[in-house]
């Protein structure tokens, strides 16, 4: 985990906040540097003002962030990023909810989010279909990958640790590495 030093790395839970046995949860309990975004509401996803809470925490450290969401709050993340991506390294979005389902697909970016990405979808996921997934990806130049039969990626999948996921950001974190020291 070598290049995750490099970064600060955020996480952004979704609805009811990613309990404790959330694979969310679990990575900030192995990684205690990881900072965890909070909510007035957890129940209450309203997308200005869970992306206006990403906004603060990100104001508050210009280190180069890697951002790690999940469901509603992927929604809330590209929403946060579009407005100002500054520091913002890459983004792993993992199950993110249908937007058409909290009626804000307006309000999300409809292009590529100036950043490495990565939206990680299940195929049998009741928030979003796969292909759904795909398309919000693709609008976004997120790299898609279909993760196969996890549910919502939650707890309730028993990923635990979820070794994949953090293989998944370790490579982006390698990857916003890469960026970073680009010329140009």
């Amino acid at each position: 985990m070598t290049a995750l030093s490099d970064f600060r790395v955020l996480l952004m839970p979704g609805l009811h906040g990613s309990g404790a046995q959330h694979w969310q949860s679990r990575w900030q309990r192995l990684y205690p540097a990881f900072e965890r975004v909070e909510q007035d509401d957890w129940d209450d996803p309203q997308l200005p003002l869970w992306s206006r809470q990403l906004d603060l925490l990100r104001a508050r450290d210009p280190r180069p962030t890697l951002v790690v969401a999940h469901s509603f709050g992927c929604l809330a993340t590209v929403h946060s990023i579009a407005r100002d991506g500054a520091n913002v390294a890459a983004l792993l979005l993992v199950a993110p909810a249908d937007p058409d389902k909290f009626g804000v697909a307006a309000l999300l970016p409809q292009g590529a989010l100036g950043c490495p990405s990565l939206v990680i979808a299940s195929s049998n996921d009741p928030w979003i279909g796969a292909p759904r997934a795909a398309q919000w990806a693709a609008r976004w130049g997120s790299t898609f990958i279909d993760a196969g039969a996890l549910g919502h990626i939650n707890a309730a999948s028993q990923l635990e640790d979820w070794p994949y996921g953090l293989a998944r950001l370790q490579a982006l974190a390698d990857l916003a590495s890469a960026h970073r020291l680009a010329p140009g």
